[in-house]
């Protein structure tokens, strides 16, 4: 849905340019021959159903598959999106898999009207459409296609004056009011782009206007980075970005009117009850509708920063451009059908890992969600293959293809509140994919999985260079860091895996649930600009991105074999030194984000200081009344820094535990003694969980990772703390510090008990070994 390829890549350079130069500590790489929680006998078995099920995926078949799920437009409520599900769930049955679909009634709003003119100081009428091209056989079908809208965008009708935001976040409006532009009473035009496009409209409700436009500039998402659709693969002039509005980062994520379907009878609220859905009206527009309206602005000229790709200076306004917007939905109940597969497990059949990926589209959806959608199902065929072979996973393996995913997790929110409890007691792992494209491996999630996850990319051939994906990875990050970073990045044996945000389908399961999480992808060489549009089509994606499917064939390779290790495995492969030495580099930003945030007020009221000595001595200084700051105070990060220090020496007990335990190539404990580990390692997650939630949301119930108020997308870590020190609110701040190493100390005493039990191991029990 809504982290396509292209924001993958850019996230990943961020990581590369941030995170690399964090290194406190060195994660050393274990002996490539023995898997994580693996005996050697057992790694050797394990290696060789992977080696078998890597030769099964085929690039045809998921070509084959996604020109038949990208046939038709397949939004939810629609004849071909059910058509979809049955046909994926007729393709798991044919696989000889376990499956079923379980359907959810869902508040999706569509268009019933939409009008954008400007009426001074000349008309023009939006067009607020996207042409058929002859060349492309399937952006023709208007009749199916949703029309170019933003979901739970609320009804209005307003006319007023037009402000240029640049891209509507809270540092665009600081700007403008320094210009003394104001939006109050004024519909605002923000560029998309830097953050999920629902912080938008909040912000400038926020700020007093009565609507907003959002449009897509070129110079972020057209010909400033190449030919444009069909010479090239950059949005047209006349492409538009569809998408949700929902405010799930300040609430929920999931259906806005059913706030936690795990809770019995629960009542649906009434639309103008819903803190999810916008406050003020809500329309996205082409770089073709936008020049006309922006071209007519007057006011400051915009600061380059503000600057887009569109042949003409950029105003702020206000004046004399006056528009009339006006928006309404047919606020309906739908369905939305989950296809949920199930391969039992031989010998922990209640230990579970779940794999996902959503199947709905905004339009046709060959990139988003169907490149990633179609590697899932050739997962799933060779799974078949293997069981016919006869391989028999130790843990429960589940496979979903979500609905509603596009209009904000509708269909995997309601599944795994539906089966939370469940979830809490069985599920291992989730692993998400949401789109696939060529280029390099993008790896997000949970840090007890990055040694994990480092361990599979080690094993994956890249289809380009021919080098493991693992090392083509290294390389990209060593040649993009700074030079005093590629030491680390060198001396460090793990590669480090990004933090998890939101806008896909893991959030329900890692911010609410506590389910250790996963986002793969590839991407980084292939320009998307066709995101939410009717040109994200099989003849787009087969001319402009991964065209030969090779990079689909990697996908379902690398999420099948984590798949199958996680499933395999004697002991389940969580690693803590790693997630330890993670969140020391977190505390460290947040020192420093203090550190800046101190040195900013203090600037600010030197300032204001100045101000009232100019009006008292110089009498042609006009009378200020200065709002000076509170003092940003010294934090008392002491309970986090004791906390974090004994998380670190637990992880490294559990860690020469595990060693010792397996040091004669066996992991030398009973079965009863591995599942009793392994159900106390499998709480590690939800031991990050607070019942009472973060600030103001509890829905987000993870202290670690969630995604940012202000950002959506985007992660915040640790967020309680960090939210509290952006927003000057010190002594939350201050409580947030002492939840979060309440938390990790929570985190040590389950790693010490682990350890201890490892520790009990006296010797090998003949014959009994913790493997398949």
């Amino acid at each position: 849905m809504n982290i396509i390829i292209a924001r993958r890549w850019i996230l990943f350079m961020v990581m590369l340019a941030t995170l690399a130069g964090g290194a406190l500590s060195q994660v050393p790489v274990s002996d490539p021959s023995v898997l994580d929680g693996y005996s050697a006998q057992d790694s050797r078995t394990e290696r060789d159903w992977e080696q078998k099920f890597r030769a099964i995926p085929s690039a045809k078949n998921q070509r084959d598959y996604m020109e038949r799920l990208s046939a038709r437009p397949h939004h939810v409520g629609s004849r071909y999106d059910q058509d979809n599900a049955e046909w994926i769930l007729s393709k798991f049955k044919e696989f000889g898999l376990d499956a079923h679909i379980e359907s959810f009634d869902v508040l999706f709003p569509t268009p019933k009207e939409r009008a954008l003119e400007m009426l001074e100081p000349a008309r023009f009428v939006a067009k607020l459409a996207e042409p058929t091209l002859p060349i492309d056989p399937t952006s023709g079908q208007q009749a199916e296609q949703l029309p170019t809208y933003n979901a739970y965008s609320i009804d209005g009708d307003v006319t007023a004056p037009l402000v240029y935001v640049n891209y509507g976040l809270p540092a665009d409006y600081e700007i403008l009011e320094a210009q003394g532009v104001s939006v109050k009473g004024a519909i605002v035009i923000a560029r998309y782009g830097n953050s999920w496009r629902g912080i938008k409209p909040k912000v400038a409700a926020e700020h007093g206007a009565v609507g907003c436009i959002i449009y897509s500039d070129p110079r972020d998402d057209g010909y400033f980075s190449g030919n444009v659709f069909p010479a090239g693969p950059m949005r047209p002039a006349d492409g538009v970005q569809r998408g949700s509005m929902m405010d799930f980062a300040s609430s929920w994520p999931g259906d806005p009117t059913t706030p936690d379907r795990g809770v019995a009878k629960q009542k649906r609220l009434a639309v103008k009850d819903a803190p999810s859905i916008t406050k003020i009206p809500v329309l996205p527009i082409s770089y073709g509708d936008a020049q006309p309206l922006l071209a007519a602005l007057a006011g400051p000229l915009a600061p380059e920063a503000f600057r887009g790709g569109l042949p003409i200076p950029y105003h702020l306004g206000p004046g004399p451009t006056r528009v009339h917007l006006l928006v309404k939905s047919n606020w309906d109940i739908k369905k939305v059908y989950d296809v949920i597969a199930r391969i039992p497990g031989s010998s922990a059949p209640d230990e579970w890992v779940v794999r996902g990926n959503h199947h709905d589209a905004w339009v046709n959806g060959a990139e988003d969600p169907t490149s990633g959608q179609v590697a899932l199902i050739e997962e799933a065929r060779a799974l078949g293959e293997l069981l016919k072979q006869g391989w028999k996973p130790r843990r429960t393996i589940i496979y979903c293809a979500w609905d509603g995913e596009e209009p904000m997790l509708l269909g995997s929110t309601a599944w795994a509140e539906t089966h939370g409890s469940e979830l809490e007691q069985h599920a291992i792992a989730y692993i998400n994919t949401d789109g696939n494209g060529r280029g390099y491996f993008s790896m997000a999630g949970s840090h007890i999985l990055e040694h994990f996850i480092n361990g599979v990319a080690r094993d994956i051939e890249d289809p380009e260079s021919k080098l493991t994906v693992f090392q083509r990875d290294r390389l990209a990050q060593i040649r993009y860091a700074t030079s005093d970073n590629r030491k680390l990045i060198r001396d460090r044996g793990d590669l480090r895996i990004g933090a998890l945000g939101s806008g896909t389908d893991f959030t329900a399961f890692l911010d609410h649930l506590g389910v250790p999480s996963l986002d793969l992808a590839y991407g980084g060489e292939d320009d998307a600009g066709i995101y939410h549009s009717i040109y994200d089509d099989f003849y787009w994606y087969t001319h402009f991105s991964d065209v030969d499917f090779a990079y689909g064939r990697a996908l379902s390779q690398t999420v099948g074999t984590a798949v199958l290790r996680l499933a395999d495995a004697g002991v389940v492969p969580y690693e803590f030194t790693g997630f330890a030495d993670t969140i020391h580099l977190y505390m460290k930003e947040l020192k420093t984000m203090l550190k800046e945030k101190q040195e900013e007020i203090g600037e600010h009221n030197r300032q204001m200081d100045e101000e009232v000595f100019r009006a008292t001595f110089d009498p042609r200084h006009p009378t200020v009344a200065p709002k000076r700051e509170e003092v940003a105070p010294h934090l008392n990060f002491a309970p986090l820094e004791n906390a974090l220090d004994m998380l670190t020496r637990s992880a490294e007990r559990y860690k020469t535990a595990l060693a010792k335990a397996r040091a004669p190539g066996d992991l030398g404990i009973s079965p009863a003694m591995v599942n009793a580990l392994n159900h106390k390692l499998m709480q590690s997650e939800r031991r990050l969980l607070d019942n009472a939630g973060l600030p103001r949301r509890p829905w987000y119930r993870h202290l670690i990772y969630a995604p940012g108020v202000y950002t959506g997308y985007g992660p915040k870590t640790m967020p309680g703390v960090r939210e509290a020190i952006e927003q000057k609110r010190w002594l939350e701040a201050d409580e947030e510090i002492r939840r979060v190493a309440k938390v990790l100390e929570s985190e040590r005493e389950l790693i010490n008990s682990a350890a201890a039990d490892l520790e009990k191991w006296e010797g090998p029990t003949e014959g009994k070994t913790a493997g398949n």
